[in-house]
């Protein structure tokens, strides 16, 4: 997903997931007998706990299209360290032409982020959270981003384990 190494892959069994729909879009293929519309679908799925993915579906009826989307988002379930409803720490994230910044935020602060982005973080379980979207503001590829960026997070464990180091020796240096 996204050629990240190391995910963290849930498994969707057992979990209570909400799905969001982040686009639909009409596609046409034009044919010797003229024209034939679909309908694509990017979909977020996440327990708002901690644990998100996205999906794309694709079918001649909105409503397939969701679904399988939907499937597929369930297929590509990742789980994201947060702390108390927050990031632990900045993160810059980019796909395509999408550019991407989450800030941490105090409580109270609440998700400032906009369309697709929104839904990832309010999918993952982020309540507090500053969020810039800059270049492409194409649905995909907004959610795409923040996916990459949200995988790129590590919390103190992940540090502390990468570094070889106890869990006090990285907060005091």
């Amino acid at each position: 997903m996204l050629g990240i190494r190391n995910i963290d892959r849930v498994k969707p069994g057992g979990l209570e997931l909400k799905d969001r729909v982040v686009g639909i879009q009409r596609v046409t293929k034009v044919t010797k007998g003229g024209r034939t519309f679909s309908f694509t679908a990017i979909v977020v799925v996440g327990d708002e706990n901690g644990v998100v993915g996205y999906g794309l579906g694709k079918s001649k009826e909105v409503s397939d299209a969701i679904q399988k989307g939907i499937e597929d988002a369930k297929k590509n379930l990742v789980r994201i360290p947060l702390i108390n409803g927050t990031l632990p720490h900045e993160q810059v994230g980019k796909y395509g032409g999408a550019r991407i910044f989450m800030r941490p935020a105090s409580h109270g602060t609440g998700v400032i982020a906009g369309g697709g982005m929104r839904a990832v973080l309010e999918s993952v379980g982020v309540t507090d959270v500053l969020a810039k979207s800059k270049g492409s503001s194409n649905p995909h590829n907004v959610v795409k981003a923040t996916m990459t960026a949200l995988l790129k997070l590590r919390d103190v464990n992940k540090v502390a384990k990468q570094r070889g180091v106890s869990i006090t020796k990285v907060f005091n240096g």
